[in-house]
C-alpha cells in the first residue's frame, strides 16, 4: 500500500494514495484506525481492510488537489537520524569508513510535508540539502536482532529531505549537529509512505536529488555502510524503537558543501527528492520572514 496523512475537517486522517486522490480510511471503514501511526501498528487483517477500501465503491475519496498532504506520520514518537552510511559519500569527503553508525536526532518541530516551504533561517548562510530514504518502523522492539528477522519490524519507508545549516553544524570544537539539524521545518517528508511488502529490498533503491531541475545527487542504497537490520540492531540495543519512528539513513554523495564551489540553498530555489518505488518529494525554498 501507499498511505498518506491528510488535513480533512474531522483532523488528520491515516489514508491509502489511489490513482485519483486519497480514501480517507477511517471515514470509508470505522473499523479502521484513523492515524497512520496506529494502522502501522494494527494487525494484517487490517492492513488488508485498509488496501480493501480501493475496492469500495463507497470509499469517502478526495482529489489530489483537494486536500492538503502531511507528513506520512504527522506525529512521530522520535527522529533518528545516520550520518555517513553511504560508502561513496565517505569517499567523496576523504573520510574513513565508519566502524558503526553516527546517530543524531531531529526534533517535531523539523517535520514539514510534501509542498510545503522550507524555511531558509536568518542566522544561517550555510544551508545545505541531503536526500535520504527514511524507515517507518511498523512493530515495538527492543534487540532487535541484526538478521532479516529485523525487517518483521519495519512499516515502510518514505522519502526524506536532511536538511542542515553546515556553519551550525560544524561551529566551534565540540560541533553541534542537533543544531544544525533541528532549525524549523529541516525535515520534509513524503510524499506517501510504502509499506514494506511493495520494498522487497531497501538496499537497491536509485536515490536522487534535483534542485531547481538539476541533479546534484544520484547513487543507490546498495551503497550503504550499514543496512536496515544493522541499523535496528544497533539502535534497539539502547532504544525501544515504536511504531511510527522515523528512521534517515543518511545521504549520498553530491552534497552542495562538498562541491567547488559549493551549492547551498536560497530562497526561490525547488528541492526534489525521488527515491524508487516510493515517489518524489518536492519543497519550495523561502526565506525567513
Amino acid at each position: 500500500m501507499k498511505l498518506a496523512s491528510i488535513q480533512t475537517a474531522h483532523g488528520a486522517r491515516a489514508a491509502l494514495a489511489v490513482a485519483d486522490g486519497y480514501i480517507d480510511l477511517h471515514a470509508t471503514d470505522p473499523g479502521l484506525p484513523s492515524c497512520t501511526k496506529a494502522l502501522l501498528a494494527a494487525s494484517p487483517a487490517i492492513h488488508k481492510a485498509a488496501a480493501d477500501t480501493a475496492k469500495n465503491p463507497k470509499a469517502v475519496k478526495y482529489a489530489v488537489n483537494a486536500v492538503k498532504l502531511l507528513p506520512p506520520v504527522p506525529n512521530p514518537g522520535k527522529i533518528l537520524c545516520i550520518g555517513l552510511n553511504y560508502r561513496d559519500h565517505a569517499i567523496e569527503g576523504n573520510r574513513p569508513i565508519p566502524p558503526e553508525p553516527v546517530l543524531f536526532g531531529k526534533f517535531p518541530n523539523t517535520l514539514i510535508a510534501h509542498g510545503e516551504p522550507i524555511i531558509i533561517p536568518k542566522v544561517a548562510e550555510k544551508v545545505d540539502y541531503e536526500a535520504e530514504l527514511v524507515i517507518v518502523i511498523g512493530k515495538t522492539g527492543r534487540h532487535i536482532p541484526n538478521s532479516p528477522e529485523a525487517f518483521a519490524y519495519v512499516g515502510g519507508y518514505t522519502c526524506g529531505h536532511d536538511v542542515s545549516a553546515r556553519d551550525w553544524q560544524f561551529r566551534g570544537e565540540e560541533k553541534q549537529w542537533i543544531i544544525g539539524k533541528t532549525f524549523d521545518t529541516f525535515a520534509p517528508t513524503g510524499p506517501v509512505l510504502v509499506t514494506a511488502d511493495e520494498i522487497p529490498d531497501p538496499h537497491k533503491l536509485q536515490v536522487q536529488l534535483r534542485l531547481n531541475g538539476t541533479t546534484l545527487q544520484n547513487s543507490n542504497t546498495k551503497e550503504f555502510i550499514f543496512g536496515v537490520p544493522h541499523l535496528l540492531w544497533f539502535l534497539s540495543q539502547c532504544i525501544t524503537l515504536e511504531p511510527g519512528d522515523l528512521i534517515f539513513t543518511g545521504t549520498p554523495p553530491g552534497v552542495g558543501i562538498a562541491r567547488k564551489p559549493p551549492i547551498l540553498l536560497k530562497a526561490g530555489d525547488v528541492a526534489e527528492v525521488e527515491i524508487e518505488g516510493i515517489g518524489t518529494l518536492k519543497n519550495p525554498c523561502v526565506a525567513e520572514s
